[in-house]
Order: structure tokens, then C-alpha cells, then sequence
């Protein structure tokens, strides 16, 4: 299995929008789309050869901004487990222990059956044990603590946590971008 690196897609005024392939990247820049670029560490790819024996490359920079526009106004990250518990790193919010991800679960803050909601500022990591102990009672009634204060990650923060193989040009870009209160992954 080859591990790739991405590359991370920027609008023109520099918000994230996304993580691409090399080779989408590479197409963004054939045709143009490609604004400004970003990093030393770049990944080259070889093509096929010419008339002349000579293998084509084509050298993709660690970031690329393109025209499109990112929408920021109404970002809104997906709440997916994964990127639930690398927000968390994979530590239980109520006992501080870290897990393997199949040992932990998503819990409700304030609990969905008593009307909350499903949303990045109301879920936490919880281990199955202390979220079975917790119940559908509030971290108070139920004598739980929380570690953190659960956030919705903004789109810098959320690049970072929905890519674990990230460059030294790329993190050191999306850096800028983090809250203070972000726990890095």
C-alpha cells in the first residue's frame, strides 16, 4: 500500500477548502486554476515518456490556492466520530484516559433524550464505561466533571484534524489559522 501525502487546497484569499490528491492538484495547475502556491517540500510525479526516451514531471507544491472562493461564512464541519475523538485525542473527557477508538463512543453533553443536540458544541469522547455511568444526566447531575470545554473546530482546525499525515509547510500554514484553545491533534 503506497501512503500518499495531500495536498491542501486553498480559496484565493488562503481559507482551506479542502485536501487533494497530488494528481488533482497537479490537474488544478495544467489548467490554470492554480493562483499562488505555497512550501518547499514538494512532491514530484513522473509521467509517461516522450518521442525522445524522457520521462515528463511535473512538480506539485505542498499547498495551492485556486480561484474558487471558500465558504467560511457558513462553514460547518461534519460531526463524525473520527474527527470527534482526534478533537479530543482520543481521551475520554470524564476519567482522562486515552483509548483506542474503538473503545470510545460519543456522548452528549446534555442529553439528546432530554433535548439536546447532536453538534460539535454538545458532544464529547467519552470511554463506553463513563458514558454508560453518566447516562441521560448532565456531567453535574451525574457527579462527571468535563476535562474541556467541547468546540466546533473552525475550517483550519478541522483540515488539521481530518488529515494525520500532514506536511511541515502545510502545518506550520494551518497553525495560523487555529484558536488558542485548540488542542493540537
Amino acid at each position: 500500500m503506497t501512503i500518499k501525502n495531500w495536498i491542501l487546497r486553498l480559496g484565493v484569499c488562503g481559507t482551506p477548502i479542502r485536501w487533494v490528491t497530488p494528481e488533482k492538484a497537479a490537474t488544478l495547475m495544467v489548467k490554470n486554476q492554480v493562483v499562488w502556491s505555497l512550501g518547499e517540500n514538494s512532491i514530484v510525479l513522473t509521467g509517461g515518456r516522450d518521442g525522445n526516451g524522457h520521462t515528463s514531471q511535473l512538480t506539485v507544491p505542498p499547498i495551492v490556492a485556486t480561484r474558487k472562493a471558500a465558504k467560511t461564512a457558513d462553514f460547518s464541519p461534519a460531526l463524525d466520530n473520527r474527527f470527534l475523538f482526534r478533537r479530543d485525542r482520543n481521551v475520554c473527557l470524564y476519567c482522562g484516559r486515552k483509548f483506542a477508538a474503538r473503545d470510545l463512543s460519543r456522548d452528549h453533553v446534555f442529553p439528546r433524550a432530554r433535548g439536546g443536540l447532536d453538534v460539535w458544541e454538545n458532544v464529547v469522547t467519552a470511554c463506553k464505561p463513563c458514558n454508560q455511568a453518566k447516562a441521560c444526566r448532565t456531567p453535574e447531575e451525574a457527579g462527571m466533571p468535563l476535562l474541556a470545554i467541547p468546540y466546533k473546530p473552525n475550517v483550519f482546525e478541522f483540515a488539521l484534524l481530518a488529515n494525520h499525515r500532514i506536511l511541515v509547510d502545510q502545518m506550520a500554514f494551518l497553525s495560523k489559522g487555529v484558536s488558542p484553545n485548540f488542542r493540537m491533534p
